[in-house]
């Protein structure tokens, strides 16, 4: 158990390579009611959001959830976060832990019009079930009594009266569900999942597994990979960044940077050969000289090889660059992968 954005969480139950295992394999489920949940809702709902965020909220169709950022006036990245609409005027934000202050103070700071947001992070839990028989235990728990949402959508339902919301997102590059609930339902629901998940070959997973399967596919860490200082583009997720909308907070800066580049990129990096587990911070050298360090590195559990992200000035940041990473003095051979590592295969939809 370690301290994880304020809250007590585990690192692994069994192990973390049985857990990782079990994610790619079969099902696993992770507690994530350490996540924030505000709910924005008004008549200047839209536009408020749109302002605040990067990607464009318009498009969202109700029952629809979006990968999105909320960004400093320099364009750095404050929060990475998905957002879901749950009614014409209604929406929910799922952002991280670590952040749940800092956004709901950034986003209070910029309030206008017919807009009400609300902050429930403390009352309500999460729940994220992961992998290729998600949608089988789906099916299973509802009993046909209920469709499962598609990729990115979410469905709402009550539960002996209570609302549930289930969306189908993820963070694993699995097929999944995120349940979001009354934190007073948490314990029974997490009971429930586990009872009903034993057929399907699911095991609780935590923060180790949840960390080395999102490095498999590339997932940027708030925190790690992502910062104040550090923009979607120079991320490589400008995908999520609509820059065809109106006006939003750090548009001016990402201008910029589109018209005139970026000094520095963030890459994928795989170990050549043998050598000892990555972690953040170890030296990223380039003919001898240090060029960075990495955000993120791991042992690749499916891979059987050290896995990492970091920052490298942007005339290296090409797929098939070599590097070297400097692990306790020694220094042992690395290049740039196409993302992600690890490409799931097709689960039953």
């Amino acid at each position: 158990m370690v301290d994880f954005g304020g809250w007590h969480m585990p690192v692994q139950y069994g192990g973390i390579l049985e857990e990782h295992a079990a994610v790619r394999s079969a099902l696993g489920v992770f507690d994530i009611s350490h996540m924030g949940q505000f709910f924005v809702q008004g008549g200047g709902a839209l536009d408020w959001l749109n302002r605040l965020l990067t990607n464009n909220v318009a498009r969202l169709g109700i029952g629809e959830g979006q990968y999105t950022f909320l960004l400093n006036d320099a364009g750095g990245v404050i929060d990475d976060l998905i957002i879901y609409r749950l009614a014409d005027a209604d929406y929910l934000l799922v952002v991280n832990a670590a952040k749940i202050d800092e956004d709901l103070a950034w986003m209070q700071s910029h309030l206008a019009g017919d807009v009400v947001l609300e902050n429930h992070s403390a009352t309500w839990c999460g729940i994220a079930i992961q992998g290729p028989r998600a949608a089988q235990l789906f099916d299973s728990f509802f009993g046909g009594k209920h469709s499962r949402p598609a990729r990115n959508h979410l469905l709402a339902v009550q539960i002996d009266g209570l609302p549930y919301y289930i969306c189908r997102t993820g963070y694993t590059g699995e097929d999944g569900f995120e349940v979001f609930c009354p934190a007073e339902r948490a314990v029974k629901s997490w009971n429930d999942v586990l009872a009903r998940g034993v057929q399907f070959g699911l095991k609780p997973c935590g923060l180790g597994a949840r960390d080395t399967l999102r490095l498999e596919m590339c997932y940027p860490l708030n925190g790690s990979d992502l910062a104040p200082d550090r923009t979607p583009i120079e991320a490589g997720l400008s995908i999520f960044v609509d820059m065809g909308k109106p006006d939003f907070i750090g548009r001016a800066a990402l201008d910029q940077q589109k018209t005139g580049g970026v000094p520095r990129r963030l890459v994928p990096l795989k170990m050549v050969g043998a050598a000892p587990p990555l972690r953040s911070h170890y030296p990223v050298l380039k003919d001898g000289q240090q060029i960075g360090e990495l955000c993120s590195g791991s042992l690749s559990p499916t891979l059987k090889v050290g896995i990492g992200m970091a920052y490298v000035p942007t005339e290296f940041a090409r797929i098939g660059e070599e590097f070297e990473i400097d692990i306790r003095g020694r220094r042992y051979p690395a290049r740039v992968e196409k993302k992600p590592f690890y490409r799931p295969q097709p689960s039953d939809q």
